[in-house]
């Protein structure tokens, strides 16, 4: 017995000791770990930074919390709230473009001027620092409905109201920063507190406290889940941007001038052309990087266009005097200077009235991808001032495709008054690549996607009149353009039988010549024809034409009929 005793007591002893470790395990494994998490690190910030939550999610970008106030990086607010702000970084300036004025803002400096005059804000609106340009959140709030509230370490940002489950803590638990016990607590929360519940799982749910904290909390702690709609918030009221149009269809010519000589051709064209109602000389073309323009522009022939019935919207392009003269003209210089941009507008704003036009046609066809943010700014001002005028705003336009969404027909479908897509040079001149000027589905297509952005009483196809000759000798491509009002003389001299093509639906003239092959894709009266019905279908807002003398008679008569009905 003696010996028994000591293997009991060494079992007994053994027993305990592995009760106390599986309790322990037990204990380590099922409760409740009280380790706090580095919120730093979970928010990811440090020293003044602030993280952002957007909607129920944290985004990568930070804001900065300085002097009281919270800012923005200025790509955060394009990206997520308001893409009209604009800075100019070589003038030290924000601007904000609305529709009728420019509120403008000096960096480091808390007084925002504009055409009513200056107001100190109190507050610093924007500055910048290390080549980054910060916007304080209120600043942004007066010209956005979106919410924002500042917290130590984050600050929430709403852009948009939705329904939300919601549910009740039942009783005092810890939100943590992932499902499980052992995961580090986010923050302590009491009964009754309303959550967020942005995804529920088998035990666990994702949630947001009302304080913006995202983490994960036992399902057994939640209860009442109730869907609550969000109380949008609408203290900015959007300003209108109105806008002039034409009773009825527009007709617009541009009437192409090289000098002022060429504004003695008036009577010529408005003689030949049947349904128009403006026309559109090619006076004002940029002749130096300073923002000023060449003018072809004369009091006399604006009453002569009155006369005949016409608006005059004289036409400012961004080409011509620099390829007549070599001038070397950088539009992105203009573009990215808000001096310069003023300077243009202020200048052709003046001549516009001056002579007494209707309007102001915009052909900026030299604007690069890297000029488009600085493009759409001078939109932004030119419409304002323009509006302010009392004139027509139309812009040209390629027609779009992905590599030129830059020109954001979208914004200019809110802007300008008339958005005209050139709807030809789907082959262009000098490309080597024979095919042509504007077939069916090209000009087609064109409408149908100026129509995804545009409102269909702003967009204005313009039609070709005149083609190219395509000449191929071996290797070597060339062309010529030819007009419609010359194209039946020529196919004549040339004995070519053309044959309608229903692809491009336009007839097709193929020659050979010597070592040539010559082809054409003509543009007459039954191509000119199918476009208007396109256009008809679409019941968009009317048709312009390049250029004015290019047409016959039949063909301004299917014009007119188009307008007129």
């Amino acid at each position: 017995m003696k010996k028994v005793i000591p293997v009991v007591v060494a079992l007994v002893l053994i027993l305990i000791i592995g009760g106390v470790a599986v309790g322990m395990y037990l204990i380590d494994k099922y409760s409740y770990s009280k380790e706090a998490a580095d919120l730093d690190e979970y928010f990811q910030v440090s020293g003044e930074q602030l993280a952002i939550i957007m909607q129920d999610e944290m985004l990568a970008d930070k804001a900065l919390s300085r002097n009281g106030t919270c800012y923005f990086e200025l790509s955060t607010v394009h990206a997520y709230m308001n893409e009209v702000f604009y800075a100019d970084k070589a003038e030290g300036i924000l601007l904000y473009a609305t529709d009728v004025d420019v509120i403008r803002t000096v960096f480091g400096e808390s007084t925002a001027s504009s055409a009513q005059g200056s107001e100190d804000l109190g507050y610093i609106p924007a500055f910048i620092e290390n080549d980054t340009v910060y916007v304080a959140a209120e600043y942004v709030e007066r010209f956005t409905n979106y919410s924002y509230t500042v917290y130590e370490k984050h600050v929430q940002v709403m852009t948009k109201w939705e329904s939300n489950l919601m549910a009740a803590v039942l009783k005092k638990t810890a939100v943590r920063l992932r499902g499980g016990v052992k995961s580090p607590v986010i923050r302590n929360m009491e009964a009754g507190e309303q959550v967020e519940v942005l995804e529920m799982m088998e035990s666990w749910s994702k949630i947001k406290t009302s304080d913006s904290y995202i983490g994960y909390v036992e399902n057994k702690f939640l209860d009442s889940q109730t869907e609550v709609e969000d109380v949008p918030v609408t203290h900015y009221q959007e300003p209108e941007y109105t806008s002039i149009l034409m009773e009825g269809k527009l007709c617009l010519g541009w009437h192409s001038i090289g000098g002022t000589a060429g504004n003695d051709t008036l009577d010529s064209v408005a003689a030949e052309s049947k349904g128009m109602n403006v026309i559109a000389p090619t006076w004002f073309s940029l002749s130096d990087n300073e923002g000023n323009f060449r003018s072809f522009a004369t009091a006399d022939y604006v009453t002569k266009a009155h006369a005949y019935g016409l608006q005059v919207w004289g036409v400012l392009d961004d080409f011509n005097y620099n390829i007549e003269n070599n001038a070397g003209i950088d539009v992105y210089e203009i573009l990215t200077s808000t001096s310069k941009r003023q300077n243009l507008i202020e200048k052709i704003i003046e001549a516009a009235v001056s002579y007494g036009l209707e309007g102001i046609n915009l052909d900026f066809e030299k604007v690069t991808s890297e000029s488009g943010i600085h493009y759409v700014q001078f939109l932004r001002e030119i419409s304002a001032a323009c509006r302010n005028a009392g004139l027509v705003l139309s812009v040209d336009n390629y027609v779009p495709l992905n590599f030129n969404e830059y020109y954001r027909l979208d914004i200019q479908g809110v802007l300008v008054d008339y958005v005209i897509i050139m709807g030809y040079d789907e082959h262009w001149g000098g490309s080597g690549n024979p095919g042509s000027v504007a077939s069916i589905n090209y000009v087609e297509n064109g409408i149908k996607k100026t129509l995804e952005s545009v409102p269909a009483q702003k967009v204005v196809n313009a039609l070709p009149l005149y083609t190219r000759v395509w000449k191929i000798d071996g290797a070597v491509v060339t062309d010529d353009s030819l007009s419609v009002r010359n194209t039946a003389d020529f196919l004549s001299r040339v004995n070519a039988e053309p044959e309608w093509d229903e692809e491009t639906c336009q007839n097709y003239a193929e020659w050979t010549s010597g070592s040539a092959t010559y082809k054409l894709w003509i543009e007459d009266e039954e191509s000119i024809e199918v476009k208007l019905k396109v256009m008809s279908v679409q019941n968009i807002g009317g048709v312009a034409v390049w250029r004015l003398g290019g047409g016959t008679e039949i063909v301004w008569e299917l014009i007119r009929a188009y307008v007129e009905q």
